[in-house]
């Protein structure tokens, strides 16, 4: 069987303190790694692969996930609206900041995600969509 790495501390931290202030978000451990979740829902998921390289998950909008899915590496399609990232010591961690904020809103109910603050003070993803679901 092969070892899967755990993530560098470092690299939780930075999710951690990004994650941390958004309303309900909970860090727990998940079955590799470690992952972010409102109520219920995953945020991102950041785990160590058989391959001994480190990956987040985060949430995207449709049309963000065939984007994702036609740039390549790094970036590589989960199913649905889930979309990775391979993480390396040259990731740019303010676009992760921006799309973990996107995942966030786009897996939160309308009324916590309409709390979170969004780069470039775009609104949230999910504006007009649930609005019965606060």
């Amino acid at each position: 069987m092969v070892n899967r790495p755990d993530p560098p501390e470092a690299w939780v931290r930075r999710v951690r303190d990004l994650l941390a202030g958004f309303p309900q978000c909970r860090e727990e451990d998940a079955w590799t790694g470690v992952r972010w979740r409102v109520r219920g829902s995953t945020v991102a998921h950041l785990f160590g692969g058989e391959d001994q390289l480190f990956r987040i998950t985060f949430r995207a909008d449709p049309d963000e996930v065939i984007a994702f899915r036609h740039m390549g590496p790094p970036y590589f399609r989960v199913g649905g609206n889930a979309v990775g990232l391979v993480l390396e010591e040259s990731t740019d961690w303010e676009e992760l900041a921006e799309l973990l904020t996107d995942s966030y809103c786009i897996q939160a109910p309308q009324r916590l995600a309409a709390l979170v603050e969004r780069p470039g003070g775009a609104p949230s993803p999910r504006a007009g969509r649930d609005a019965a679901d606060g």
